[in-house]
C-alpha cells in the first residue's frame, strides 16, 4: 500500500516513510547542463514512460521513478546522466561502473553522457530493478493475506 505526500505528490511506501519534500519541475535539473543529457533522459523516458503504475518526480536534485518502492534515480550531473537502479544480485558489467550493497539489494551505478548510451541492455536491468520492487510487494501481499 502507498502514500501520497500532500505536500510534494510523491507516492511513498508509508506516511512516517522520510524523503526530501521538494516537488520540483524536471526540466529545472537540466539547466546549465549538456543539451545532450536531457536528451538521454528523453530517450530514456520514452521506454519506462508505458510501464504500469510508474510515478516520477523531480527533488531538488534528482528524478525519482516509483513503482512499489524507488527503483530508478537519475541524477543530472555537469556532464553525465548518474543513474542508480536495483537489481537482487551484482552485475559488475558495462556500463555498471559501480555496485553497492543497500538494504539486501546490490544498487547499480551507471553513467551516460550520450543518446547512444542508453540502450536496450540498460533498459533491460533498469526493467528488471522495476520487476524486482514490484515483485516484492507482490510476494509481501501475498504474505499479508495468509
Amino acid at each position: 500500500m502507498s502514500w501520497i505526500c500532500p505536500k510534494c505528490e510523491r507516492k511513498l511506501r508509508s506516511a512516517n516513510q522520510w524523503h526530501c519534500c521538494i516537488n520540483q519541475d524536471i526540466d529545472n535539473l537540466f539547466v546549465n547542463k549538456n543539451r545532450e543529457l536531457m536528451y538521454a533522459f528523453d530517450k530514456l523516458l520514452s521506454y519506462i514512460v508505458d510501464w504500469e503504475d510508474v510515478s516520477i518526480s523531480a527533488t531538488k536534485n534528482c528524478i525519482v521513478f516509483v513503482n512499489t518502492q524507488t527503483f530508478l534515480v537519475v541524477k543530472p550531473m555537469k556532464k553525465v546522466l548518474n543513474i542508480k537502479f536495483y537489481l537482487d544480485e551484482p552485475k559488475e558489467i558495462p556500463p555498471v561502473f559501480k555496485v553497492a550493497k543497500y538494504n539486501g539489494r546490490d544498487e547499480h551505478h551507471v553513467r551516460v553522457a550520450t543518446l547512444e548510451e542508453i540502450d536496450d541492455s540498460l533498459v533491460d536491468m533498469i526493467r528488471a530493478s522495476y520487476h524486482l520492487f514490484k515483485k516484492s510487494m507482490l510476494g509481501r501481499s501475498e504474505q499479508l493475506m495468509k
